[in-house]
């Protein structure tokens, strides 16, 4: 049952989070005429820490949920609150793997005491993506990756999740199954590691998946024709539900990455998406209105609605991410 009421739209609404525009917000905002799962939070919403705790404070009073108040925040070029005037910057992944474990652990105390005090409850990092690939524009060139090896990146990811809990903030392990060996970028388009995915890439999130550190998982846009011969890993049930749930065992909340990204609205309409999405074990349906033209909640909502209407999707797998999401939910802050 949804934290704020037991309609099958407030169950829909629950699992969504969502980007918008701006450093303030009101009362008679969209964002408030629903019980929202989440929001997203980039440049566009952050110029300064006082504007920008008053922003999450806003988004936390007026909703009709318990919100989760999200951000990229992985460092480096992956910062969306540290690379502004005024905030806590962290250096990158590969670059912070490169230090000892004493000092990855006051930089990554610094990042979540930081987030905490601004009101943020959800980071969508860290990436346990393997470096494998040199030419990997997304991830390795960016040093988003900590290492090529699977026990490096499980040992710097844990330091970052361990002390993100110690604040209140969640941490939101990616891109699953792995992304570190693509070529291609899945904000552009289609991108097949058919060819260059291994299983080792599965280590970091069974790995942290069965020490229990993982409570929230992100997908990946990424196809490999041996996992699923048709669908990219977010809209695949043989990837979330089989791979991921069955197989590693994996009983958290799963958090697409983007759904307009190019890999996914490029090839699929916003009904084919949602439809794919859910079905495969997607908790968490995440619009970051950021690269594409904005999609609202209503015309979400609405489309999956019919979609349970029709039969296309079964009223129980809304009801099974909603016990998920709420279950996640109980120990924000």
């Amino acid at each position: 049952m949804s934290l704020f009421g037991d309609s099958l739209e407030s169950k829909i609404s629950n699992m969504i989070v969502i980007g918008f525009d701006g450093y303030d917000i009101n009362k008679s905002s969209d964002l408030f005429e629903y019980p929202l799962g989440g929001v997203i939070l980039f440049d566009k919403n952050i110029k300064n820490p006082k504007q920008l705790e008053k922003l999450i404070f806003k988004l936390k009073r007026f909703s009709k949920n318990r919100l989760l108040v999200t951000v990229d925040e992985e460092g480096g070029k992956v910062s969306r609150v540290g690379k502004v005037e005024g905030f806590v910057k962290t250096p990158s992944a590969k670059d912070i793997a490169l230090k000892s474990k004493e000092d990855a652990k006051k930089d990554y105390k610094n990042m979540a005491s930081m987030l905490s005090s601004l009101g943020v409850n959800c980071n969508l990092a860290p990436s346990v993506d393997l470096a494998v690939n040199p030419k990997n524009r997304v991830i390795v060139k960016n040093k988003r990756a900590f290492s090529k090896e699977p026990e490096v990146v499980v040992e710097y990811a844990s330091i970052f999740m361990s002390e993100m809990k110690k604040n209140g903030v969640l941490s939101v392990i990616k891109h699953f199954p792995g992304h570190g060996s693509s070529l291609g970028d899945s904000h552009e388009g289609f991108v097949d590691v058919s060819d260059s995915w291994t299983k080792k890439e599965l280590i970091p999130f069974e790995t942290l998946i069965k020490n229990g550190s993982a409570k929230m998982v992100m997908t990946a846009h990424i196809y490999n024709k041996h996992i699923d011969t048709k669908y990219p890993a977010t809209l695949s049930y043989k990837t979330n539900h089989n791979l991921l749930r069955k197989y590693l065992g994996f009983k958290g909340v799963l958090i697409s990455d983007d759904l307009q990204m190019g890999a996914i609205s490029k090839n699929y309409t916003l009904k084919q998406t949602l439809k794919l999405a859910i079905n495969s074990g997607v908790d968490l349906l995440l619009f970051a209105n950021q690269i594409s033209k904005p999609v609202k909640i209503e015309e979400i909502i609405s489309c999956v609605v019919k979609l349970v209407e029709s039969g296309e999707i079964d009223i129980k797998t809304i009801e099974y991410a909603n016990e998920r999401i709420d279950k996640l939910k109980r120990g924000l802050l």
